[in-house]
């Protein structure tokens, strides 16, 4: 007779778990990410300027991740960790639809910083129930899995725009189309809440680091994952660019960021086991790659721009995967969504400055733009090397 060890029991129900908030993300990325893929140009059709594009991107990125400070001290402070992610999916997913209604830029406006306040709504309730389950199976890895499954979503969401624009329809019918994946994923999300109703209770080991509290390794991360996102263009302005110049026709475009989404899932898994084997180094070896990809988007020709959407995609796995395993090390346990919100809200500030800054470059001088991302992102790798330092005086020693 075999034995069954309670173990690897317990270790197979937090990968079901890891497996279905894998499926919301996979549906609500190929929404969202479809979305996204071609918002750009869909405004430039509006009459919108290069400035308002990246406003309107920076913007949206800005409250999506500012407003998770508040969302996630509410997902501690009630333990209600479900029904928040069920509000802010919501939000977040039944927004896109509604773009294939837009009359105006205003308006679509409007709707993608709706988009965005229901991603703020749902991510750190939905990451703290995630890094609890990661934790028997390695952060990196758990958050890689996730983040590979995410990305996905991404691929297929691009895919399936694009395949709408080749049949000669146009962006509103994209828009519509990406109904069907919302519904599937809030479908999953209360499948996923009946099953697993205290995701807490998945996380069986400590934190290995002293955080009665947030401590300055804590702080000084948010500054540096803060540089990242300063100098990392978004998407809608990347396709912004594509479109004015004429470098790659319109059905291209989601293309384009497909393969990037694709190279960032390939990226997370891969970078998900360096982690949990070399810790920050991973990170700020990536962070060194992923720079370069600015001078390639904006400044050469079709081959170039590919291989800087690569890169792109590159830092795009890390950021959404290394980066976020590595803070669940630096929080305490019963403070993990508001460590998240902290996060986000200071990524957040960031990104929606460097987007501003980049958008009003734009006008002016693709090289100062480009050049701006670099450094931004380069000057993030000694203070991540700092945080390593004092990360490694706050592990309890052995035994």
């Amino acid at each position: 007779m075999v034995e069954i060890n309670p173990k690897d029991l317990q270790k197979a129900g937090v990968w079901k778990f890891i497996i279905l908030l894998g499926v919301v993300s996979l549906f609500s990325d190929m929404t969202y990410e479809g979305a996204r893929s071609i918002s750009g140009p869909f405004l430039g059709t509006l009459q919108a300027s290069a400035l308002v594009v990246g406003v309107v991107a920076g913007l949206g990125e800005f409250l999506g991740y500012a407003l998770r400070l508040g969302s996630g001290y509410l997902a501690d402070r009630l333990g209600r960790y479900w029904l928040i992610t069920f509000l802010g999916y919501s939000l977040n997913l039944l927004a896109v639809p509604f773009l294939a209604l837009a009359g105006s830029w205003e308006m679509a406006a409007g709707l993608l910083l709706l988009e965005r306040l229901g991603k703020a709504v749902r991510t750190p309730a939905r990451d703290a129930m995630l890094s609890h389950a990661a934790t028997s199976v390695g952060r990196g890895w758990g958050f890689g899995f996730h983040e590979a499954m995410d990305q996905l979503g991404a691929v297929t969401g691009p895919l399936i725009v694009a395949a709408v624009l080749y049949f000669q329809g146009g962006y509103r019918q994209g828009f519509a189309v990406l109904l069907v994946p919302a519904l599937l994923a809030l479908g999953v999300i209360t499948a996923a809440a009946r099953l697993y109703p205290h995701p807490r209770v998945l996380e069986v080991s400590a934190p290995v680091l002293k955080t009665e509290g947030f401590t300055r390794p804590f702080w000084l991360y948010i500054v540096a994952v803060g540089l990242l996102g300063a100098g990392y263009a978004d998407f809608p302005l990347i396709a912004y660019h594509f479109g004015k110049t004429a470098l790659l026709p319109p059905g291209w475009i989601p293309l384009f960021y497909a393969a990037a989404m694709g190279v960032d899932a390939a990226a997370a898994l891969i970078l998900g086991r360096l982690f949990d084997r070399l810790g920050m180094r991973v990170i700020m070896g990536t962070a060194a790659l992923s720079a370069l990809f600015a001078p390639l988007v904006f400044l050469g020709g079709f081959g170039l721009a590919l291989a800087g959407m690569i890169l792109w995609g590159i830092g795009m796995g890390s950021l959404e995967s290394i980066i976020k395993a590595a803070l669940a090390e630096m929080a305490p346990r019963d403070r993990r969504a508001t460590a998240y919100g902290f996060f986000h809200a200071g990524f957040g500030l960031f990104w929606f400055l460097g987007s501003a800054l980049m958008g009003l470059l734009y006008d002016f001088s693709l090289t100062a733009l480009a050049a701006f991302s670099v450094t931004s992102q380069l000057l993030a790798i000694p203070v991540f090397l700092a945080v390593s330092r004092q990360v490694c005086l706050l592990r309890r020693p052995p035994g």
